[in-house]
């Protein structure tokens, strides 16, 4: 294990930072202390199995073998490098990992002044809660939703997880939309490829392009609430070792190529937002392309572009070219990206861009890097939007002393 690495508050300049996707690890007993009786041997919970720990649903639906944390930040402090952490566990995690009071003061200790939260077990996108009853699968998604609006609590209003959906069903999805906006979550996180779910009665679900959809996205722009794609958010998208990799390859390489695809799979799901046409019908929602990074986007932009008018697709009378929907409907995010930032960052539009650490999952940035240096040629101001105000406008959060 490596040493711990000196965290400087002053990374950021002094300059107040919201980071836009971080991860939780859930503690074992999340979903267990929070159940009525007669769900407590049915919800998500870790198990012991032939000597090896699982996270399980129901009776014996695995959801993690090993039920190894999504943590490369050890105990005490030091980050354990490349999948060195798939051998570890709960016990030897950072307590930032999963308790709110040691998340802040890393925090602190990083000079950053709040965090947007993910999950991990449910999937990015709620994916996995299909696996069971409807009962099961509501009660989980709920359950989650209490527990992240008691660690929003917790942390004095400085972490913002992001409510999951029960997006099978597209009206309990509203009533949870309205419930997790009266407990004050900030934003939603969704199932990206809900098509690829079917029904009890056999029939696909639509895609979300779909008049189906539209009392979600309707509730969404009502409540200012931003729709949020983190990168593997179905079971189509979450490959991080599995086909993208040819056979010979090591597993380590898997993994970096996986990684790196996943990144690209949401301009899948960007270009479909934009060409679906429901920006012309909502044009209030805001959505978030999470942990995919920003230098693919301008290029996939303007290839929908010339595709869009060279193909004859302008014939579906979108109301503008398909790139200028980003401006005023999406943000996207960065984090390790030096090469060209600035560059990327002025394409995108600098009002449409959001910093992450991805803390503390395989790829985090920890500690964090000279962003001074980083964001080279953008004025005071644009650091400023970039590292905080963008976030804050559209995560409805307080800055310090109202910067």
């Amino acid at each position: 294990m490596g040493e711990a690495p000196a965290l400087n508050a002053s990374a950021f300049g002094g300059r107040p930072v919201i980071d836009v996707d971080t991860h939780l690890v859930e503690p074992h007993d999340l979903w267990t202390r929070r159940a009525p009786p007669r769900l407590c041997s049915r919800v998500p919970r870790v198990v012991e199995r032939d000597g090896r720990r699982a996270w399980v649903i129901d009776e014996d639906k695995v959801l993690l073998e090993g039920a190894t944390p999504a943590s490369v930040v050890a105990r005490d402090g030091s980050k354990w490098p490349g999948l060195e952490f798939l051998r570890h566990q709960f016990e030897e995690v950072h307590p930032a990992s999963w308790d709110a009071r040691a998340r802040v003061a890393l925090m602190d200790a990083m000079g950053i002044h709040a965090q947007v939260v993910y999950p991990n077990i449910l999937g990015f996108g709620g994916q996995h809660a299909v696996r069971v009853d409807p009962e099961l699968r509501l009660a989980c998604v709920e359950i989650y939703n209490d527990a992240m609006a008691e660690l929003q609590a917790e942390s004095g209003e400085r972490l913002f997880p992001m409510a999951l959906l029960p997006w099978w069903d597209v009206e309990r999805a509203v009533a949870e939309v309205e419930r997790c906006a009266r407990l004050g979550l900030k934003g939603v996180n969704i199932n990206s490829d809900p098509h690829l779910f079917r029904e009890e009665g056999g029939d696909f679900l639509p895609d979300l392009g779909d008049p189906h959809w539209y009392p979600l996205w309707e509730v969404c722009e009502d409540l200012g609430l931003p729709v949020n794609f983190h990168i593997g958010a179905s079971e189509q998208s979450m490959d991080f070792v599995g086909q993208q990799g040819w056979p010979g390859l090591h597993r380590d390489l898997k993994a970096a190529l996986g990684g790196a695809m996943l990144f690209l799979n949401n301009g899948r799901v960007l270009g479909n937002l934009i060409l679906s046409g429901l920006l012309d019908r909502f044009p209030r929602l805001r959505f978030v392309s999470v942990e995919s990074g920003i230098g693919w986007i301008p290029f996939l932009l303007e290839a929908i572009d010339y595709q869009y008018a060279e193909t004859g697709a302008n014939a579906a009378h979108l109301e503008r070219r398909p790139s200028e929907y980003f401006a005023t409907n999406f943000y996207a995010c960065f984090w390790f990206e030096r090469r060209d930032l600035t560059a990327d960052i002025r394409r995108l539009g600098v009002d449409n861009v959001l910093f992450e650490t991805d803390f503390p999952h395989p790829i985090c940035l920890y500690p964090v890097d000279d962003m001074d240096a980083a964001l080279a040629g953008l004025s005071e101001a644009e650091k400023r939007k970039v590292l905080a105000e963008n976030a804050a406008a559209l995560y409805r959060i307080p800055l310090p002393g109202g910067a």
